[in-house]
């Protein structure tokens, strides 16, 4: 999760943010190079002191600093156009989540087993413990098995909402009268935090996303505990 020190990414949970986070580093690395070149130029346009007089038209410059941003361009589109197919891609799914927002809770389905679901509300500042997270941890935990393709199916029942955990590089619109639909895989075991990250109301702010991440065994006897009961 983000602390109030880290001004970088989140670190990765899935080989997903890990791809987002490469393709952020090798932008920015030509954005630093291409801002560097810039002010070197303009610093020494300030100090230079020699003028042409005869310099009318530069043939050569212009065709060289046309061709220099559309090979810089390519440079970035391509890993970028990866990347969105990487993204949009939905391999064969272990488990199916059923995500609803609402004003100003999440909902939670398992529907690939029987009589699993159950709403999601964040707990209130007065009941935090000392191990708690403000804002951030909820009554009800969604329980994903680690190195599994989890897909998760989003829509909302009154205003648009924005199911999002940046650790997994997931962030997927919550539309009325839509199912949209994402996938990840978690590469270890934790807590992952996210919020809604779409202004939709007065309690936008209080409607957070907790996975806790287990192994696909204590994953199953939780399953069988939460049936049995």
């Amino acid at each position: 999760m983000a602390t109030w020190s880290n001004l970088n990414l989140q670190d990765s949970a899935s080989p997903l943010m890990e791809q987002l986070t490469f393709f952020h580093d090798h932008t920015l690395l030509i954005l630093i190079m291409i801002t560097t070149l810039v002010s070197y130029l303009m610093i020494t346009l300030f100090f230079n002191k020699f003028t042409n007089r005869m310099l009318l038209e530069g043939q050569t410059i212009e065709i060289i600093w046309t061709i220099l941003p559309a090979v810089t361009l390519i440079f970035i589109a391509l890993p970028s156009l990866r990347l969105l197919y990487l993204l949009d891609e939905i391999s064969d799914p272990s488990i199916t989540l059923k995500t609803i927002g609402h004003q100003w809770y999440w909902s939670y389905e398992y529907s690939d087993f029987l009589n699993l679901e159950f709403d999601s509300y964040m707990i209130p500042s007065n009941e935090n413990t000392l191990s708690s997270f403000r804002l951030l941890d909820v009554d009800n935990r969604i329980i994903l098995p680690m190195l599994s393709q989890i897909r998760v199916l989003v829509s909302a029942a009154d205003v648009l909402h924005s199911w999002t955990v940046p650790s997994l590089g997931v962030k997927i619109d919550a539309t009325p009268g839509r199912l949209n639909q994402t996938s990840f895989f978690i590469n270890r075991p934790g807590l992952f935090y996210g919020q809604c990250s779409e202004i939709c109301g007065a309690n936008h702010s209080f409607m957070p996303i907790t996975i806790e991440s287990i192994p696909t065994k204590l994953f199953i006897n939780w399953i069988k505990m939460t049936n049995s009961n």
